[in-house]
């Protein structure tokens, strides 16, 4: 993803309309690529092969791509010899900016600990234990929309009615974001995340911040009583409209299209077998936990870990490293690592026992600081799902889906069940 930024900001001061092109050369699709629910076999084969893989680039761009569990592992967990921070590298005169990165994924210490440290009370599970009953009320409420479109029998995108709204409507009351505010943010879509769109993925995140600029400029005004106007009025001018509207899209884009793209390839995934469906449906509370850990495992819909840069030369894992070159964790290739998820580890087992925990939240500072809602969520909605549709299934089979040719988030655009047989 880094890379191609770097690549179409060069090409766009040759005035090649960014729009029409794929800015992510081919070497970098690797990571991104799927079969079905599975990474592409490169990934299992470049893993075998050594603990680094550099990706030929143009430019003389070093990619460095880990695919083992350990690998990535240690990388993510090393502070100290790495930055996340790309803002320098934007000048302002390409498609995208300094002002459209920002959030705790392209920050370092020590303003990542201070804006993490103010948004981390929020997502302990003490905390969120409070957002369960609005969860329930917005599970509940899409199940009855999913409902009432399949009257007499007919096909419904579950991933409309379901997939989509229950994380963007948990979130948006999360920020607090008031009901028009959350009709007109919808519309933004999900853009932002498709490699395929070359320089208008640019422009949806432009979009989705210029928009949360304007809702933090609101809240300043009159602070409301969702994150937003919470941490205004506990920080006031100690954190700036534009820190504070990083903050949201990192939340935003943390907590919508990733649980979306979890609970509709999830579902799928339940769907294969009736056995997992009555896990979730009939089974105690570790019963859902157990299933929910697999699917994160499994379907690791965050493909890539935030770039690395390293910040001096250095060896690594037997490679020489040079300052400035990236480095990219394959959450698919570490998820599926024998070494961490034991045998078949390209298979769905909802009783394995993992040698090691997966990576799909990423590790280290970085690790995505709303993986306890994303598991709230996942575990209210599955077992509500098939104890209200007990019959639930896929209209086509699940290989020919509309799964995201090229995203760092991966999923479906949609998902065409029947409720009953």
């Amino acid at each position: 993803m880094l890379a191609g930024r770097l690549i179409a900001r060069r090409i766009a001061k040759k005035g090649i309309d960014l729009a029409r092109i794929s800015f992510i050369p081919e070497p970098t699709k690797v990571p991104l690529q799927r079969v079905g629910t599975d990474p592409v076999p490169e990934i299992a084969r470049i893993r075998s092969e050594s603990r680094m893989h550099l990706l030929p680039m143009p430019f003389d761009f070093r990619i460095w791509l880990l695919t083992g569990y350990e690998e990535s592992r240690q990388v993510l967990t090393d502070r100290d010899s790495y930055s996340n921070d790309i803002r320098h590298l934007f000048s302002g005169d390409g498609p995208s900016t300094a002002d459209d990165v920002g959030g705790l994924g392209f920050t370092d210490p020590p303003l990542h600990t201070r804006l993490r440290k103010i948004v981390t009370p929020e997502f302990t599970m003490r905390r969120l234990a409070r957002l369960e009953p609005m969860i329930e009320k917005i599970v509940d409420d899409q199940l009855d929309a999913l409902e009432a479109a399949a009257t007499g029998g007919q096909v419904v995108d579950f991933a409309q009615h379901v997939a989509f709204p229950v994380p963007f409507k948990t979130i948006c009351q999360l920020i607090g974001l008031n009901d028009f505010e959350t009709e007109q943010f919808e519309k933004l879509g999900s853009a932002r995340f498709d490699a395929n769109l070359g320089g208008a993925a640019f422009g949806a995140v432009s979009a989705q911040r210029e928009f949360l600029f304007e809702a933090v400029a609101r809240q300043r005004i009159e602070p409301g009583d969702g994150l937003l106007g919470q941490i205004i009025r506990e920080e006031g001018d100690a954190i700036s409209d534009y820190d504070l509207a990083g903050l949201a899209d990192g939340i935003f884009t943390g907590g919508f299209e990733t649980t979306a793209g979890m609970i509709a390839l999830g579902t799928a995934v339940l769907l294969r077998d009736p056995a997992y469906a009555a896990l979730v449906r009939d089974g105690s509370s570790d019963d859902v936990d157990r299933v929910v850990e697999e699917l994160l495992r499994y379907l690791a819909v965050v493909q890539v870990a935030f770039p690395r840069f390293a910040k001096q030369d250095m060896e690594l894992f037997g490679e020489q490293v040079r300052a400035g070159d990236v480095v990219i964790a394959s959450l698919t290739g570490a998820n599926r690592d024998p070494e961490s998820a034991g045998d078949d580890p390209d298979g769905f087992d909802p009783f394995r026992v993992p040698k090691s925990g997966h990576l799909a939240f990423g590790h280290g500072i970085h690790r995505c600081i709303g993986a306890e809602l994303a598991r709230i969520e996942l575990r209210t909605v599955f077992p509500r799902i098939f104890r209200r549709f007990p019959d639930l299934a896929l209209v086509q089979p699940e290989d020919e889906l509309s799964f995201r040719e090229l995203s760092f988030v991966y999923g479906v655009d949609d998902l065409p069940v029947k409720l009953s047989s």
